[in-house]
């Protein structure tokens, strides 16, 4: 079911920076709609799928942005029913609403705070689709965003969407999109989907290439590439909703990407456009690779500043290989890819999920989806490259043996992380070894053979030579 609520329409940030005033939030509300074909008193319906962090934050700016314009827009979020809310988190919940003033009164106002005073009894087991309508994100209990429309039930959400974003993991892409395809096979007009998933799978046959979120989509529903986009940047989603300054790319058809730039932008959140949408994609999810081992070299270390850096410059060098393998000009990418890495290693739940493995807190049988934190996308994305990268047509010169070599071959962290994290042959602590292994090359090296040799593969993005 849909619940609404008065939208949160606050006109001066908490960073001093002054809100879009209506007159322009509606301009660009009425632009976007007129290249959308919508009719007057028909809104533009704004679905996301998918109630993790960014998903969730996504979302909610959009509404706190547009709410208020209820005859022009629907902004609504969906997420599967029936997930519960464990004592412990209800605890934690009941503590952060009676710190913020602002929440408390709301909730009052609204008659919900009961629930959550029930909840922290242990009289009542909350939902996560209930707590999500006042603003509660399962896995960002302590930022509380404003309340949002959340609808449970999955053809209800999508029938009708103009703008569907997909705040799904990766690995669930695929499967909940051949669900929402079926209904739209009546569908007239065509959806426009913003992808936020930063992931990859590996497509062995018939020839090697990677297949990214923007894809699975394509593959699912039929929708055409050109109304498919990607949104990524150096962002951390709680810190985004806090109003911190941050920047990211939509990458996709022009037709729909500069419009979008332009709906998406916010004074404290600057979104740029670009054509390149399967290369920022895949480099999306390779940053996640290197985060887990970054965690893990940070916790083994106690922090050690030393090792750190000489994880860093390991990681950054086989990334670079790598981008010189599925990218034919890699150098428009050390930027955006070297940001994204820098912002998961300092506070992503990559980058997290390694020290906790490492600290051993956690397990990998506990799998990649993490209570409070949502899914490791950085596992799933290990087994990919290394899948990818070991196929022997992909085959490049090894510069010292001077015969062929899988690329995995020039990559030994990856190949160390894929043993510790998908094969388990090794603990944790043998990410230490791999870097402290004396035959291992100058990262400088690994960078200068990309750069002297021919490498570029257009095959891995399913393009032609």
């Amino acid at each position: 079911m849909v619940e609404t609520d008065e939208a949160v329409n606050n006109s001066v940030y908490s960073n001093g920076l002054i809100h879009n005033s209506n007159g322009l939030l509606e301009e660009k509300l009425v632009e976007l709609r007129r290249l959308m074909e919508k009719a007057d008193g028909d809104p533009l319906r704004i679905v996301g799928i998918g109630a993790g962090a960014w998903g969730s934050v996504f979302t909610a700016m959009l509404q706190d942005s547009y709410g208020h314009l209820r005859d022009k827009v629907l902004i609504r979020i969906w997420r599967r029913p029936g997930r519960s809310v464990d004592r412990v988190t209800a605890e934690h919940l009941f503590e952060v609403i009676n710190s913020r003033e602002e929440v408390l009164r709301r909730l009052i106002r609204r008659c919900a705070y009961l629930k959550y005073v029930e909840a922290r009894l242990g009289d009542r087991t909350l939902l996560a689709d209930e707590i999500l309508k006042d603003g509660f994100c399962l896995n960002m209990i302590d930022t509380p965003l404003c309340p949002l429309k959340v609808v449970t039930n999955l053809q209800e959400a999508v029938w009708d969407a103009d703008i569907v974003i997909n705040g799904l993991p990766s690995t669930e892409t695929r499967e909940v999109f051949e669900e929402i395809s079926r209904y739209w096979k009546e569908r007239i007009t065509v959806p426009v989907i913003i992808s936020l998933a930063k992931g990859v799978e590996a497509e062995l046959e018939p020839v090697p290439r990677v297949i990214t979120p923007t894809q699975m989509i394509n593959r699912a529903t039929g929708v055409p590439v050109e109304n498919i986009l990607y949104l990524g940047g150096p962002n951390i989603a709680s810190e985004i909703y806090n109003r911190e300054y941050a920047n990211a790319r939509i990458c996709g058809a022009e037709k729909w990407r500069k419009p979008l730039a332009k709906f998406l932008r916010q004074p404290h959140f600057i979104v740029w456009d670009n054509g390149d949408l399967v290369t920022h994609e895949v480099m999306g999810g390779l940053k996640n690779v290197y985060a887990i081992g970054a965690g893990m070299v940070a916790a083994l270390t106690n922090e050690s500043a030393t090792s750190k850096s000489v994880y860093f410059a390991h990681c950054t060098s086989e990334m670079i290989f790598i981008t010189h393998l599925i990218a034919e000009e890699p150098e428009r990418l050390a930027g955006p890819l070297l940001a994204d890495t820098y912002v998961t290693l300092l506070k992503g739940r990559n980058a997290w999920y390694g020290q906790e493995l490492a600290k051993g807190k956690l397990t990998l049988d506990l799998g990649d989806s993490i209570k409070g934190k949502g899914m490791i996308q950085g596992v799933s994305a290990v087994k990919a490259f290394y899948e990818l990268l070991s196929e022997s047509s992909l085959s490049v010169l090894h510069p010292e043996e001077n015969k062929p070599v899988a690329p995995v071959e020039l990559c030994p962290i990856l190949k160390m992380l894929y043993k510790i994290l998908i094969k388990r042959e090794y603990p944790s602590q043998a990410i230490l070894q791999a870097l402290r292994d004396e035959t291992m090359n100058d990262p400088r090296d690994r960078i200068a053979i990309a750069q002297t040799h021919v490498f570029y593969r257009p095959s891995l993005l399913g393009q032609q030579p």
